[in-house]
């Protein structure tokens, strides 16, 4: 039978080695907590991966201990704590205590001190081993066959042959081993001039520390044996210094070591201040709605009530429906939900088709009676991902009005750059503390999953009715919570109305070339042929190329080039390391040709004929209201935005999507929007008159920051301020800068400081902009979008400097986003009255996209170019580049 251990949990070190490890982490309030989220993670997968018979976690005391008093420099040189980690000190406790872990600290002691003595106690039971959990070389002084070193972030044990194998002693020579070379991190002297391996060589051949001293006169080497003499003193301080104090009184009972599951009210209150909600689903967190309270409506005069309740009462309800799939284009209707009152909910369901399956409305009747109340602008409604449920039933027939407000896209307004993602769940936890039904958890994972037709209907309704109740509860949260920040006209007048066009656009989709592409396919094949040839040719050797580590093998190993970034699994070969070898090595270049075009293949032109909807014979990419921090649009299924517009392989993907028979696509495509709003925020002179007299900016800041006139201006000296330009919206430094134009780092400042005396009401922009963010905390664009800056008052030189180039660069890029939502909303609600057959098909970047018969392209044309550029009034004119063709590469 294997013995129990007890495990003593080291709670410092780790939380000094979560704060280094992970970066970035702090609540929109601007509390960090990327240390105490890396200690929670570590205990939770700590107490999930081993299961402790027992456990304890030591802590330090306040105040001075005996090393103190022995030596009054002990740790004396040890770096004040950062502030962003002292701020998060306080919640140590709480999470311990949340947990349950049991805990020892006593006046006096350190906290190694403690874990010894408990260590050292335990192992007095023959039936109990002790593991240190730590990742603190000072413990190798007390390994035993019995009491051993858990490092979980290296996943390491070390025991006796271990540390034999680290420091050339045996474990309880170590403390003789820390005598002769000190610490450092404590300040602990040692004896001047012995390092790790003298120290060893020593032990090793006098045994001990006293053996050395009584012998110092027989070592050989003439460096040694002075400093041996000299500091001897500062040796047998630092053995005392080294040495824990054990101390009986630290030894709790061990029979109040056992785990305990961890408080899930504390848990949940400690993780939801924190806004560390990844970590809860890792706990029970209190159910607080009341199933009984959530009914299917099998019955027509059911139904009838549910509307007239709706009818009569005028308040906002909520929505949700029920499909066979993620893909609305695709869904099929299974069930409807609706919501009237907080805690009440109704699940129709209409087409569950099982064995034994009750009888359900009829499809058709029920869409007929709720057609009215779900057509009627004046009776609000609400909805999570409300354009999912919009497109799917207007495929049946019926145009959802009266949206009052959307609670993804409100959720994503009042947090757009939080950690946690906007979907129903996610939000029920964070804003509700309620814990909600998965859908796995009715429909199954993986593949046994099965469609939500086959959900029993019973299961459906408390899922369902769940999904419109939480809605619902969200939606007056919400309501509130956008009035107090200021969010609701943006939500009212930009978001909302951006609905109806994403809802058009989507379904409208865009034709596909799928025969084109399958020929593309093959040409990539061939390529990709001759590139794995090439690189086998130039590496000497044959080799995956997609594997990570055999390239490491093949650049660093084999053909000696300049090793990079150093990460877990050798040298980094990602697209930056191979990128600066390329200047250098052909091979790095040939391995990233292949990548991007591996890459396209498999993304575009593999994926895209599958794709095509088999009813429409189109493509309907799916866009994102609640993904991008800045207020930009996404795109998945496919994604338009990563299709490469500069590249020939890029074009070649563009070439696939084309107009219908006797149509054409006319793209019209924002010129050098960011630096037009830059120029409009910042009110600089020199910026303004550039574009009001339609210059070439990139020519007009050559001439500025090199004091040329613009016949002098060379291509280079255009490039170089085109780097610039862009690179002073998002925040580029002078090192980011010289990395860039390939020049030295004073060069760089050189431009930068130049740029700015140029361009001084760009300084004054950004200055007033950071001081506003380091007052409130947040960044807003001029229509009100808001973005949270908390770490912008960071200690911490990098988390700043990254929070800075944030609050500078989001109302610039918050503010474009916001422009083409506005031209997206114009354009749609007139297209209609200028082509009944123009349909407005794409938006990407910066760029919109319409499918027009081709007589009407011209009139269709200028009407676009006009409403983008009349969309916003501004200190500087918005220009559209506008193009057409019978495909989306070849545009004139």
């Amino acid at each position: 039978m294997s013995k129990k251990k007890l495990y003593i949990i080291d709670v410092s070190s780790y939380f000094y080695r979560a704060f280094y490890a992970i970066k970035h982490l702090s609540t929109s309030k601007g509390q960090p907590t990327n240390a105490i989220y890396g200690l929670a993670s570590m205990l939770l997968k700590f107490q999930k991966a081993y299961e402790p018979d027992y456990v304890v976690i030591a802590f330090d005391s306040p105040g001075p201990t005996f090393r103190d008093k022995l030596y009054s420099e002990y740790k004396a040189n040890r770096k004040e704590m950062p502030g962003e980690l002292a701020m998060q000190l306080p919640y140590i406790s709480r999470l311990i205590d949340a947990l349950n872990l049991p805990s020892v600290r006593k006046q006096g002691l350190e906290a190694d001190d403690i874990i010894a003595t408990i260590a050292l106690n335990t192992v007095k039971n023959k039936d109990i081993d002790a593991v240190i959990v730590s990742g603190d070389k000072d413990f190798a002084q007390i390994v035993t066959d019995r009491i051993t070193i858990l490092d979980t972030m290296a996943n390491k044990i070390t025991g006796i042959e271990e540390v034999k194998a680290k420091y050339g002693v045996l474990p309880e020579q170590m403390i003789d081993y820390f005598a002769l070379t000190g610490d450092a991190s404590d300040n602990i002297p040692g004896v001047l001039g012995i390092g790790p391996k003298g120290a060893a060589q020593l032990i090793n051949e006098f045994g001990s520390l006293d053996n050395i001293l009584d012998n110092a006169d027989k070592i050989k080497k003439e460096n040694t044996r002075r400093s041996i003499i000299e500091h001897k003193a500062d040796a047998l301080l630092s053995r005392e210094l080294a040495r824990f104090k054990i101390d009986d009184g630290a030894q709790p009972p061990l029979e109040t070591l056992k785990p305990r599951p961890a408080d899930p009210e504390k848990t949940q209150e400690l993780f939801t201040e924190l806004e560390i909600t990844s970590l809860l689903k890792d706990f029970t967190l209190p159910k607080t709605v009341d199933y009984t309270k959530y009914k299917a409506v099998l019955v027509e005069n059911e139904l009838a009530e549910i509307i007239n309740q709706i009818k009569s009462g005028g308040k906002l309800f909520a929505i949700d429906t029920e499909t066979t799939s993620v893909n609305p284009m695709l869904a099929q209707l299974v069930g409807i939900s609706i919501a009237l009152r907080e805690g009440e909910a109704y699940y129709i369901p209409l087409a569950h088709k099982y064995i034994g399956v009750p009888k359900q409305l009829g499809l058709q009747k029920t869409l007929a009676a709720l057609k009215p109340v779900l057509e009627s602008a004046e009776l609000p409604k609400c909805g999570h991902n409300i354009k999912y449920d919009s497109i799917v039933l207007k495929k049946y027939g019926i145009d959802i009005r009266g949206i009052e407000i959307d609670t993804m896209v409100a959720s994503y307004l009042l947090n757009p750059a939080g950690r946690n993602t906007h979907n129903l769940e996610d939000v029920a936890r964070t804003q509700l503390n309620l814990s909600t039904i998965s859908y796995e958890d009715v429909a199954g994972k993986g593949k046994k999953q099965i469609t939500f037709d086959y959900v029993p209907v019973e299961q459906a309704v408390n899922y369902s009715a769940e999904d419109a109740d939480v809605t619902l509860r969200c939606a007056h949260l919400f309501t509130g919570k956008l009035k107090d920040e200021k969010l609701s006209e943006l939500h009212r007048t930009m978001e909302l109305p951006l609905i109806d066009v994403l809802i058009k656009m989507e379904m409208n989709g865009v034709k596909i070339d799928t025969q084109f592409l399958r020929k593309l396919s093959a040409s990539f094949d061939e390529e990709l042929r001759g590139m794995q040839a090439a690189i086998y040719k130039l590496a000497g050797a044959e080799f995956n190329i997609d594997s990570p580590k055999q390239l490491q093998e093949i650049l660093f190993e084999k053909l000696k080039l300049p090793k990079g970034k150093k990460i877990k699994t050798g040298f980094s070969t990602n697209v930056d390391v191979l990128t600066d070898l390329s200047a250098d090595y052909e091979l790095p270049a040939m391995i990233l040709k292949y990548r991007s075009t591996a890459k396209l293949k498999n993304t575009y032109s593999d994926a895209l004929p599958a794709l095509v909807n088999p009813e429409t014979g189109r493509i309907h990419t799916s866009y994102n209201q609640a993904v991008t921090a800045t207020g930009r649009l996404s795109s998945s299924d496919p994604n338009l935005q990563n299709i490469p517009v500069k590249t020939e392989e890029g074009r070649k993907i563009r070439k696939a999507f084309i107009a219908e028979k006797g149509c054409v696509l006319i793209s019209a495509d924002y010129s050098q929007i960011e630096l037009r709003v830059l120029a409009h925020l910042s009110e600089d002179p020199v910026l303004i008159d550039a574009f009001k007299n339609n210059r070439d900016i990139h020519t007009r800041t050559a001439e500025e920051i090199f004091s040329v006139t613009e016949d002098m201006v060379s291509s280079e000296m255009r490039r170089q301020a085109k780097v610039i330009n862009f690179g002073i919206i998002y925040g580029m430094s002078a090192h980011g800068l010289a990395e860039e134009l390939g020049i030295s780092h004073g060069m760089a400042q050189d431009y930068i400081d130049n740029y700015f005396v140029r361009y001084p009401g760009v300084k004054k922009f950004i200055d007033q902009t950071l001081e506003k963010a380091r007052q409130d905390g947040f960044v807003t664009t001029q229509f009100g979008r808001k973005r949270g800056v908390p770490d912008v008052n960071s200690t911490n030189n990098n988390i700043r400097g990254n929070a800075e180039r944030i609050a500078v660069n989001t109302p610039i890029q918050g503010m474009a986003a916001d422009i083409i939502k506005l031209a997206m909303i114009n354009t749609h609600n007139k297209l209609s009255g200028v082509s009944k057959n123009a349909k407005l098909i794409m938006q990407v970047h910066d760029e919109l996209v319409i499918e027009t018969p081709e007589e009407e392209r011209e009139k269709t044309s200028d009407f676009l170019r006009a409403e983008m550029e009349e969309v916003v009034e501004m200190k500087v004119p918005l220009k559209v580049d506008v193009a057409w063709g019978k495909n989306w590469a070849e545009m004139t």
